[in-house]
């Protein structure tokens, strides 16, 4: 009876590390998937609260909020996704090795 406790015990330890290796391997993968910067779609995906298919300056977060001003061009108080796309892109920076 003990052995079966044992073995069960094991068994249930290696899966859930199994999952858990699983799990992060996906996660990892998802991240490095994306190069460059995101999409007005995961912007507004991640960032549009009432769901308009724009931007306002409450909602975004990050560089975009300080550069606002510089991607609404129209000074409407939103960013459409023609004004994404002509908005200037930041510079990348270099890797340090």
């Amino acid at each position: 009876m003990i052995k079966k406790k044992t073995t069960f015990g094991i068994l249930a330890v290696t899966a859930a590390a199994l999952f858990s290796c699983q799990l992060t391997a996906q996660e990892g993968s998802n991240r490095g998937e994306r190069k460059g910067p995101p999409s007005f779609e995961m912007l507004l995906e991640k960032m549009d609260a009432n769901e308009d298919g724009k931007l306002s300056e409450e909602e975004v977060k990050g560089p975009l909020k300080k550069d606002f001003a510089k991607v609404d061009l129209n000074e409407d108080g939103y960013i459409s996704e023609e004004e994404f796309d002509k908005a200037p892109k930041p510079k990348r920076r270099e890797k340090s090795q």
